[in-house]
């Protein structure tokens, strides 16, 4: 007779992962008062409702204050070369397809040096977290303007104004036809936490960019999205399949043509009826309501703006080895070293 299985008095079993298991022995080094502070809590607090074993975690990161993450996290990490993180992330993706990999990296990281090495993880749909701290500045290397700051901004570097069109990250993750981009802020961790289980949840490459406050160098670039005397009336969060309304629900967005116009929702022609449902399938609404935060008479949408589930490259690339050595067998790695034209060097 098989035995039955003997109960554990409460508390007694092994226990449950919470924050403090993916928080290493490290002490956290950013500036008080920083944002990074509260993405990395909500990471923390995330992490044990995922269900994923801290030796199946890997945070890779390049070079900047964000970049400091993996040492802050109780799991894998790697701590790379500036602008190549989702390079080195790819390449583990691509060998060990069943690590859970997040990418963490900052708007100078990821747009500047790294630009290219961020588009190409996108359009390749690597399955990877890729979380884009934005604060607009270059915070390590002490206040100098970013791809993402505005135009006329004055720092040690553009002493006169900066006179560059700066980048609009998610804008640029749809173009380089990511399959999952979303936006979330520093201070409300309810929202980053939902956008961050959403982003882990996603089968494929997924791009997040958070607005982070860097209170010594660009302090308060953001606040009248985050703050709660202007947040309601600054921000749209937009959701799939529900109407675009904001300012406690006072006010919508619909489409004039290709264009998206504010519009009170108690007074004129237009009700809610007319404000834009929103449909996160669409590329084309993605990109026209991800342009919506540059301009001053709009609220900047919060949210996912676009999820299109698609093979992976590293399922893909699996695949594609399995074909091949099924018809032809595995190949001789020193006859191709060997393959073709050599030197030999008396």
């Amino acid at each position: 007779m098989t035995p039955k299985p003997r109960k554990l008095a409460p508390g007694t079993g092994p226990p449950r992962p919470n924050r403090k298991a993916f928080a290493s022995n490290q002490d956290v080094r950013w500036c008080p008062g920083c944002g990074d502070y509260a993405i990395l809590a909500a990471v923390q607090r995330l992490m044990p409702q995922l269900g994923i074993k801290r030796e199946n975690l890997v945070f890779i990161s390049g070079i900047g204050c964000s970049s400091r993450f993996p040492y802050y996290m109780n799991t894998y990490g790697v701590h790379s070369i500036h602008g190549r993180a989702p390079t080195v992330a790819t390449g583990l993706k691509a060998s060990r397809p069943e690590l859970d990999v997040w990418v963490v990296t900052g708007d100078g990281d990821a747009l500047s040096i790294g630009g290219n090495h961020l588009i190409h993880a996108l359009r390749r749909n690597v399955n990877l977290q890729i979380l884009l701290f934005n604060n607009q500045i270059y915070g390590l290397t002490k206040g100098q303007y970013s791809p993402t700051s505005e135009i006329g901004k004055v720092t040690k570097s553009s002493p006169y104004g900066s006179v560059a069109q700066p980048f609009n990250p998610v804008s640029l993750a749809l173009g380089a036809s990511a399959s999952f981009v979303a936006r979330s802020m520093d201070r409300d961790a309810r929202h980053l936490t939902e956008i961050l289980k959403r982003t882990h949840t996603h089968p494929g490459g997924a791009f997040v960019e958070v607005y982070q406050n860097c209170n010594i160098y660009n302090d308060g670039a953001f606040f009248e999205f985050t703050e709660r005397a202007s947040k309601a009336h600054r921000t749209v969060f937009i959701q799939h399949g529900k109407p675009m309304l904001y300012d406690n629900g006072n006010q919508g967005i619909r489409l004039d043509g290709f264009r998206p116009v504010a519009f009170d929702v108690n007074e004129g022609p237009y009700g809610v009826s007319d404000a834009v449902v929103y449909d996160e399938t669409s590329l084309e609404l993605a990109s026209i309501v991800s342009r919506m935060s540059q301009s001053k008479d709009l609220p900047c949408p919060f949210g996912v703006f676009y999820c299109d589930v698609r093979p992976t490259y590293e399922y893909l690339l699996a695949k594609q080895i399995e074909t091949v050595v099924e018809k032809r067998g595995r190949g001789n790695l020193s006859a191709l070293l060997h393959a073709g034209d050599t030197w030999e060097i008396a």
